[in-house]
């Protein structure tokens, strides 16, 4: 099994994990009748040459004996090419061509995996130390486990440590109203589920970690909130998750969508519908106030409150709703002055 003198040395000025560090070492198996499983992990990938060697590194030095690694970039053109090619010796399959965007890489990706647990990690996020011995144990202790999230530390453009994720126990109402979200890097699947539920939705271009998580829970699969730190997950200027807000809020309107008008699902999700609209309409509106799209706003507020009228007592919501109103207003005040000249 490969160790970190058998790696491309780190480059100048880099250090600590996944750079000068690596996992302690995962040494024969925790029973003597059953070894490490396999376990997949797909990069999807696209000229993300400031931070794939990172995540690269924070996969390979997992020192886990029984690692299949993926990575499928886009055709990329700014050296992600040739960091890749520096670890391919270590990769179970890359390629680097055209593709349908992050969701149809994922979804090429896995249909290539043979692992038992499958997990996907962006390239511009990170593994914590020793994540895949800590998730192969936790599977192999709770058989009737279908899937984890653990905890996600968020980091900056130059790896410095925020804040962490929500740290929250599973439950079906709030993922169905999107009240919190489960970290996508720090989860790992049991591969039989995606045999039942599909892969990615490639329609969805922000949330189709959300719809995929959605669909497993509403199959009937056991979720269970892993209490460790399993990954690390990026926020700069220039990720997606930063750029797209109202991209994200009318997709997960069309997930709800979708969802409510799901006769298999209704039964278990019909008593949160308003309270999902509502809370998702809500988010919309900040969405947009970013955008300053004050007719948005106003909109969405008031689907918000009729939703769930209780939105009333929320001082942010009605005063982001009063100040597009006020806007829109005094606009509208200004255009006919104009009119009139």
């Amino acid at each position: 099994m490969p160790g970190y003198n058998d790696y491309p040395m780190p480059p100048p000025g880099k250090t600590g994990w996944p750079w000068t560090e690596e996992s302690c070492p995962v040494q024969g198996a925790w029973s003597n009748k059953k070894e490490w499983p396999k376990i997949s992990i797909v990069t999807p990938s696209f000229n993300q040459a400031e931070f794939i060697e990172e995540t690269i590194r924070s996969i390979l030095l997992q020192g886990y004996p029984n690692l299949e690694y993926i990575i499928m970039d886009g055709g990329s053109t700014d050296g992600s090419r040739e960091i890749i090619e520096k670890y391919a010796p270590w990769l179970s399959y890359w390629v680097s061509e055209q593709d349908e965007g992050q969701s149809n890489a994922i979804n090429k990706g896995w249909s290539r995996s043979t692992g038992e647990i499958v997990a996907w990690l962006n390239s511009d996020d990170l593994y914590e130390p020793n994540t895949f011995k800590d998730v192969a144990l936790y599977f192999a202790e709770n058989p009737d486990v279908h899937m984890i999230y653990g905890d996600c530390r968020i980091i900056n453009k130059e790896s410095e440590k925020g804040e962490d994720a929500p740290k929250l126990k599973y439950d079906l109402k709030p993922l169905v109203c999107n009240e919190w979200f489960i970290s996508q890097p720090a989860v790992f699947i049991r591969k039989e589920v995606l045999e039942v539920v599909g892969l990615i939705n490639e329609s969805l271009y922000m949330v189709m970690d959300w719809e995929f998580f959605l669909r497993i829970a509403l199959a009937g699969f056991t979720i269970k909130y892993f209490q460790c730190p399993l990954a690390r997950f990026r926020i700069w200027e220039d990720a997606k998750t930063t750029r797209y807000h109202v991209r994200a809020g009318r997709e997960k309107l069309l997930v709800l969508d979708e969802i409510f008008s799901n006769q298999e699902y209704l039964p278990q999700i019909a008593p949160f519908k308003n309270e999902a609209y509502g809370f998702v309409h809500r988010w919309t509106v900040f969405a947009n106030v970013r955008e300053l799209n004050s007719l948005s706003v106003l909109n969405h507020s008031c689907k918000a409150l009729r939703y769930q009228p209780k939105l009333l007592k929320d001082k942010k919501l009605i005063r982001t709703a009063t100040k597009a109103a006020l806007g829109r207003y005094f606009l509208c005040r200004i255009l006919m002055k104009i009119k009139r000249r």
